[in-house]
């Protein structure tokens, strides 16, 4: 599976941005999907997952309420809306892709390239 992140941006705080993760391969239906994200000088940390259905969804404390994981299985894509953005959220957003299937905050097997995501207070 091969992954590329896209929507990264400058942004308000307060403001909004979806992330886009579109995936090749026939498999992707099958795969857990992951966002996490890595700030400068911080180590990467888990943000949030769905299940190869889309049925189970879970979310790091920190985002829980204002970020929501999606995903469409006919376009091979995953999603993140990121609403009311803070500037702690500014850092670089990976998907990732886990063949196991159910929702899990790690390990992940495939990880895409990063996406910017800068938040201005």
């Amino acid at each position: 599976v091969q992954l590329q992140a896209s929507g990264g941006g400058l942004v308000q705080a307060g403001g909004s941005l979806r992330l886009s993760c579109a995936a090749s391969g026939r498999t992707f239906s099958s795969y857990a999907m992951g966002w996490f994200r890595q700030a400068p000088g911080k180590e990467r940390e888990f943000v949030a997952a769905i299940s190869w259905s889309g049925g189970s969804t879970y979310y790091a404390d920190s985002v829980k309420g204002r970020f929501t994981i999606s995903r469409d299985n006919a376009k091979n894509t995953v999603y993140l809306q990121m609403n009311s953005l803070k500037p702690e959220d500014t850092a670089v957003y990976y998907c990732a892709a886990d063949p196991v299937g159910v929702v899990v905050t790690e390990p992940y097997d495939y990880w895409g390239q990063g996406t910017l995501v800068t938040v201005s207070s």
